[in-house]
């Protein structure tokens, strides 16, 4: 990474990690705009692989991950955090938060990013092998969960909106549930899912569990989804009001699903 105001590039490197892939964006700092945009996932074979062989292949065919960069992010991308309201949080206990909704073990490492906005923390697991990849790499860098950028990011797009409404964020493996109502969060939650029925089951579970009305609330869709998509179809059975996230106020030169699908990594 640059230190000297002479070596500065202007650029900003985000990379976001999960066990299914690695995707990046290459950002201008001065005009904040996305460059460069590359998703490389990972198939089953090579999933059995070692994190550290994968990721030399990876930095081996796409040579912007060597260049030098201002700023690099690193966003961790998986089902193990959780939201904690600052009045509520002790640094001391962060296990804890997270035993309720996953299973934990004494060697893992636990962290958490500060959402001072909201007055609240996200507590996470972080990938740490892939963080030791990235220091063998860059020396040093940030890094955060994607869940801390997902539900800050909606936060802010629900001021001055008094209507409760729910996100859905997919994933190949797993799905968010963010409902938000003018800054205030009233539920996230992360689920693992098989097939489309799972899907739509813990989204009517949900709703009913906020007395959401399937007749009335709007649901809106981000992330690894398309109109054509399975897990869209039956929830346009079960929910009347349901729409793709409309990401055309974000102007670059990427596409609406480009944009739908990497909008945590695009906002990071």
């Amino acid at each position: 990474m640059s230190t000297s105001i002479t070596d500065k590039t202007y650029k900003k490197l985000a990379i976001q990690v999960s066990l299914n892939g690695l995707s990046f964006c290459v950002f201008d700092t001065l005009s904040t705009d996305p460059m460069v945009l590359q998703h490389i996932p990972f198939d089953n074979f090579q999933r059995s692989a070692k994190i550290e062989d994968l990721f030399t292949s990876v930095f081996r065919e796409n040579p912007e991950l060597k260049h030098r960069y201002d700023e690099i992010v690193v966003i961790h991308s998986n089902n193990l955090s959780t939201f904690v309201p600052i009045a509520l949080f002790d640094e001391e206990f962060l296990g804890s938060y997270l035993q309720y909704n996953t299973k934990v073990f004494e060697t893992d490492f636990f962290t958490f990013d500060t959402l001072d906005k909201y007055e609240m923390n996200n507590v996470y697991i972080p990938y740490v092998n892939m963080n030791n990849f990235f220091i063998d790499q860059y020396g040093s860098f940030e890094y955060k969960h994607a869940n801390s950028i997902l539900v800050s990011k909606l936060l802010d797009i629900s001021k001055n909106n008094e209507e409760r409404k729910m996100f859905v964020h997919v994933s190949e493996t797993h799905f968010e549930i963010v409902v938000v109502q003018n800054q205030k969060l009233h539920l996230y939650n992360s689920f693992e899912y098989k097939t489309p029925e799972d899907f739509i089951y813990y989204i009517l579970f949900t709703a009913e569990q906020l007395q959401l009305n399937p007749e009335h609330f709007r649901l809106e869709f981000l992330g690894t989804i398309v109109e054509s998509d399975a897990l869209y179809q039956i929830a346009y059975k079960y929910i009347r009001n349901v729409a793709l996230f409309d990401v055309l106020e974000f102007k670059n030169n990427f596409t609406e699903k480009e944009n739908r699908e990497h909008f945590i990594l695009l906002r990071s």
